[in-house]
């Protein structure tokens, strides 16, 4: 007797359920935003970079002295790198994370008339900052349409079978042709709460995922509704 496989998802059948999940996680995160707190481009692009490889609350206790001490590019590139580290020395990597802004803030005054620029091709040549960092400044402080690939994004994007690969731009590129242009940005900030929230790295809440019917991947954590509610960690993270 053959065995039976499981046909393969057709390209319409996957571009509608991804928009089908993309609606879910609306209605699951209705107030989805950027968790780094900011009051300007600038301090949105110092703040993301910090944000590498540590929480966005560790960010938010750190950038206020930051910020009232250097509110300009201009001010912090003229800053000394000691007293830097020294406001930011709570914060991973903070001898790295100096330079990067420091770095940065040279690179905006000397190049970019004190501004954050709105390409993400002039974005990427200043100090620290990658494609992630600069689409998710693009998007939140300019409004361009942008996926911000980051840890999470790319888990539950490979989980949800939008993508196996591990490549950031080619999953960028993968998802974009998947979600309409217009929810670039808002679908990432969605990706990004449910990854923080409920599909765990390690052990997400299957049993009480929202999506859990459109997910291929559903089982890798607990399926009982009791035990799934209890890994849910409530928000928000800033």
């Amino acid at each position: 007797m053959a065995v039976q496989t499981k046909k393969p998802e057709s390209r319409i059948a996957l571009v509608r359920r991804a928009r089908k999940i993309n609606r879910v996680l609306a209605e699951t995160y209705p107030d989805a935003h950027c968790e780094l707190d900011y009051a300007s481009p600038f301090q949105l692009l110092v703040a993301t970079v910090l944000s590498a490889q540590t929480t966005d609350k560790r960010v938010n206790l750190t950038t206020p002295a930051l910020f009232a001490r250097y509110p300009s590019p201009e001010d912090l590139a003229a800053a000394n790198p000691a007293d830097v580290e020294e406001i930011l020395s709570s914060i991973g990597l903070f001898r790295n994370k100096t330079k990067s802004v420091i770095g940065l803030s040279v690179a905006l005054r000397d190049r970019f008339g004190g501004e954050v620029p709105r390409e993400l091709e002039d974005m990427v040549t200043l100090p620290g900052v990658g494609r992630k960092t600069a689409n998710v400044v693009l998007g939140n402080a300019y409004g361009v349409p942008g996926l911000t690939v980051d840890t999470h994004f790319g888990r539950i994007s490979r989980r949800l079978g939008w993508t196996d690969s591990d490549d950031p731009v080619k999953v960028e590129a993968e998802i974009g042709g998947l979600i309409e242009k217009k929810d670039w940005v808002i679908l990432s900030h969605r990706l990004i709460w449910h990854g923080r929230r409920i599909c765990h790295s390690r052990k997400p809440a299957c049993g009480a995922c929202p999506v859990a019917k459109l997910c291929p991947s559903f089982g890798l954590g607990p399926v009982e509704a009791a035990e799934a509610e209890g890994l849910i960690k409530a928000g928000p993270f800033s």
